[in-house]
């Protein structure tokens, strides 16, 4: 299996609708849902935007990660932004979170093999960690049956059911892996609420490659697999699916 690792820069979290998030010590994954006391969780849409237009899509925008590297390069232009401020859950280090492609496995924390480490009890807490994968993501699988979708989110659907599948198999191979998981779904699509926070902002997050074509660098979104707790200095491993590899899409 080939796989990529990073590390957990900040995790943030508001209860309340805002673009920014404030940091916390720490989050809690909610398998199928989102992060808990998160304003964004939950199996249907939860971005207005999204609600207003059809409330009856599903929710694979449950989590939002960022990679710190961006702020680095918006710095370098005059703009001072911090974890949170773009609105993510997440920020991530050394994890080239744009690249990866859609159906991608991020789980957090120390490897299995560590599994005996006093923290990872601590860190399943009672987040659905030892519920079947396929039980806890019926709901937002369900969604997407049930929903009229464009086609870069009924190929992330088909992503997160083809994940769930190889974790299903895995866990009837080795056992469930405790560790908090995500399943990456697609891009964020950039919105003028980046220039709203800092204006100018927003033509730093969206650039064109040498063919032209739009590069959305607002961070990626994704489903909770797995429940636990997330904290800063976590680190991340990003499983690929098996290839050819698909690229991310906005959902």
């Amino acid at each position: 299996m080939e796989t990529a690792h990073g590390e957990v820069a900040s995790v943030n979290q508001n209860g309340v609708y805002s673009f920014t998030k404030p940091a916390r010590d720490a989050i809690v994954l909610v398998a199928g849902l989102g992060v808990e006391g998160d304003t964004h969780a939950g199996v249907h849409v939860r971005h207005r935007s999204r609600v207003k237009a059809d409330p009856a899509q599903p929710n694979l925008r449950q989590v939002h990660l960022i990679h710190e590297e961006l702020f680095a390069d918006v710095a370098r232009k005059g703009y001072d932004v911090r974890p949170g401020n773009l609105g993510e859950n997440v920020t991530t280090r050394g994890l080239a979170l744009l690249d990866l492609p859609v159906g991608t496995i991020l789980r957090f924390g120390p490897p299995p093999e560590s599994a005996n480490h006093p923290e990872s009890a601590d860190r399943a807490g009672n987040s659905g960690r030892d519920e079947a994968a396929g039980n806890v993501l019926a709901g937002v699988l369900g969604a997407a049956a049930a929903a009229t979708l464009n086609e870069p989110t009924a190929r992330a659907a088909e992503a997160l059911r083809a994940a769930l599948a190889r974790e299903e198999a895995a866990e009837q191979e080795r056992g469930p892996d405790s560790r908090p998981a995500l399943v990456v779904a697609g891009l964020r699509n950039p919105c003028q609420q980046i220039n709203n926070f800092r204006p100018g902002l927003l033509k730093e997050v969206i650039a064109h490659d040498e063919h032209g074509g739009l590069v959305r660098k607002g961070g990626i979104m994704a489903v909770v697999l797995r429940g636990g707790v997330v904290r800063p200095g976590d680190a991340i491993t990003a499983e690929f699916p098996p290839s050819p590899h698909a690229r991310l899409e906005p959902v």
